[in-house]
């Protein structure tokens, strides 16, 4: 299956949001979900078979499965995506668009929409509607790869974006991106710059207190867990960091019915 019929007149119903980790007990996974649509954006390698098609899964793709389809996927390894599982009524105006596509530029804006919806999946389900709606809307929007006017952004920046989020968790630096992304720091610094009105450095500080502010609200994991999965493991800097960026502490983003200590 290449392509799938996306209808967009009302909001979806959205039985499950969250992060999904996959690939440690088993390589593969095979299942279907006989009434839901299945939405991932992707943070890993990795293939997957939909309907007997293969698709190449890599860092800053986005998949779209109709319900009751049957999907194979073989990882290379721990592996992280962002997902939600919906009811999409058909009604209103409907596009055809790919069931794999590579976000380009509108991966920072999925990522972002897609982490609000699962934040507020405990305490507010309309805000999480609105949010995986309008996902929706920019997924039915994409630009093909092969579309696209000239270069669009630049190769690099989309590689170093992919490059941020699939190493958020480790230390990162300006160089070491650059190195990845192909360019030299000075090019990058230029390019991000241009591409996203954000330096290299903002972007990695905004896009882990993102994370860490998601994983605070909608996981279990203790604080020092949740710190150290976003790359800042000192417990003063993560508190600083949360203060300065997100207003509050550590400890009032997760709020007060959580424990802290799971």
């Amino acid at each position: 299956m290449h392509e799938t019929e996306l209808y967009l007149g009302e909001p979806p119903h959205v039985a499950n949001a969250g992060v999904g980790v996959h690939g440690i007990a088993s390589r593969t996974d095979v299942f279907r979900l006989p009434e839901l649509w299945q939405l991932h954006l992707y943070q890993y390698e990795a293939e997957l078979i939909v309907g007997g098609t293969p698709h190449v899964v890599r860092p800053g793709r986005v998949s779209l499965v109709p319900p009751g389809t049957t999907v194979r996927f073989r990882y290379q390894g721990r592996s992280e995506h962002l997902y939600a599982h919906l009811r999409i009524p058909t009604t209103g105006p409907s596009r055809t668009v790919p069931v794999v596509q590579n976000a380009g530029p509108e991966l920072p804006a999925l990522t972002g929409l897609l982490l609000a919806a699962i934040a507020a999946v405990p305490r507010a389900p309309e805000h999480t509607r609105a949010e995986i709606w309008t996902a929706l809307w920019r997924i039915a929007h994409l630009t093909p790869d092969t579309e696209r006017p000239g270069p669009g952004p630049h190769p690099a920046v989309s590689a170093a974006i992919a490059y941020i989020e699939g190493q958020l968790a480790a230390p990162l630096t300006v160089p070491a991106v650059a190195q990845a992304a192909g360019v030299s720091h000075n090019h990058l610094t230029r390019l991000f710059k241009a591409a996203t009105g954000d330096t290299v450095v903002g972007y990695i500080r905004r896009r882990r207190l993102d994370r860490a502010r998601h994983l605070l609200r909608a996981s279990t994991l203790s604080i020092p867990a949740v710190a150290a999965s976003v790359g800042i493991p000192d417990l003063q800097a993560f508190n600083k960091a949360c203060r300065r960026e997100l207003g509050a502490s550590p400890r009032a983003l997760r709020g007060e019915t959580t424990t802290t200590g799971t």
